[in-house]
């Protein structure tokens, strides 16, 4: 754990690309489209960054992909045309190495695009050498996917060649100079698959944090036969943030996103308007877990409402629970907006479908919360001289 100490008083910035900055026009932000946010985009805000006081970047996939997102990956070795070129992901790499800042980046090893030519060449023939890395339950048209969509059909990290691809692109970016990976939907995989993974990455840079999103959020009976955890049956009763869920990565991930104190803070501030037993239940939170597992803490992301919106958009509320964030010992996770007030109008859990553009709507440049920006950075300025 020693090579990661630097990730302990991490204070993250999480930027998810479509939406940060380099787009021309924002009309279209409430459909799944790409804007144009790009790599350079984020090169030309580093000052704004470094203004704020974070000192590390954690960003969305950026890997060919079929969706402006980045999560439909349809190639793992290669960055997508839409966010830029490997020549800007190397010097977005050195940019904010020169800047003592430190970068991570989203990897999604579970799933890929149905447009992935691998995937597209198993489903066209019968005798491909491909077949054997998704699950086809029913060839070419019903296999298993991430829960149950199917432009993600779920690959088969049990077979070793595809395992060895997946590892290896992970490798190869990380030899290109990232300080670890975000880990997308860490509960599909096998625990067999994290420790190989882990084993391989820490070889290339012992100093590498590698970060599990283990979240239950949405997940329905029928969708557990996708997911490999311990007695996953009781863990779905539990709910979507249980303390079990993220102790299953302890010895096997260097730490997993703190869901349950988001929950907490989300319930205690933002919808019951009380801090009695608060305490309490945080201290309890984090008892349950050694010192050298990390509970990364955030308010809201990217597949959640924003926490300014579940507060009514009351600000006096968001800055009590950032000022309890901030206070715990454990890294620190701020979405791309939040600092300046970013809200929205209705929940993400109000449409049928692409709720979740509410609350990625692309960052306001010009319409910013400056008291609000004033606030966080003086956090920021405390916790790193805490």
């Amino acid at each position: 754990m020693d090579g990661v100490d630097w990730f302990k008083n991490a204070i993250i910035y999480h930027i998810l690309i479509d939406r940060f900055a380099g787009f021309k026009s924002t009309e279209n932000w409430d459909k799944p489209v790409f804007l144009g946010g790009n790599i350079k985009g984020i090169i030309e805000k580093l000052p704004y960054l470094q203004e704020l006081g974070v000192n590390a970047l954690w960003i969305s996939p950026f890997y060919k992909t079929s969706e402006y997102h980045g999560y439909h990956v349809t190639d793992f070795y290669k960055v997508d045309p839409h966010f830029g070129t490997t020549g800007d992901i190397k010097e977005l790499i050195k940019s904010t190495h020169n800047l003592d800042m430190h970068i991570i980046t989203d990897f999604v090893p579970n799933h890929c695009s149905n447009e992935h030519l691998f995937f597209k060449d198993a489903q066209r023939d019968k005798n491909s050498e491909y077949r054997k890395w998704f699950y086809f339950t029913k060839w070419p048209d019903d296999y298993l996917c991430f829960l149950s969509i199917r432009e993600l059909p779920k690959i088969n990290l049990e077979y070793p060649p595809a395992r060895k691809h997946v590892i290896n692109a992970a490798k190869y970016w990380t030899n290109l100079g990232f300080d670890g990976f975000r880990l997308d939907h860490v509960i599909g995989p096998s625990h067999n698959f994290w420790r190989e993974f882990q084993d391989e990455i820490k070889k290339e840079n012992p100093n590498a944090v590698l970060l599990g999103e283990a979240w239950m959020k949405g997940v329905k009976f029928n969708e557990l036969k996708t997911i490999n955890i311990k007695h996953k049956f009781l863990k779905w009763l539990f709910g979507n943030s249980s303390d079990k869920l993220l102790e299953e990565y302890n010895g096997i991930l260097d730490g997993v996103l703190d869901f349950k104190l988001q929950e907490m803070l989300r319930g205690y501030i933002a919808r019951r308007d009380t801090q009695q037993g608060l305490a309490k239940e945080i201290k309890h939170h984090y008892n349950k877990y050694p010192d050298n597992y990390f509970l990364p803490t955030f308010l809201d992301n990217h597949d959640m409402d924003r926490f300014l919106f579940e507060c009514r958009n009351d600000k006096e509320k968001m800055k009590q629970a950032a000022r309890i964030q901030f206070s715990i010992d454990q890294p620190v996770i701020i979405y791309d907006g939040t600092e300046i007030g970013m809200t929205q109008k209705k929940s993400i859990w109000e449409f049928p479908a692409y709720g979740d553009l509410q609350a990625r709507q692309p960052m306001k440049w010009k319409k910013q919360d400056a008291e609000l920006f004033s606030f966080y950075k003086s956090l920021i300025n405390q916790k790193k001289n805490r």
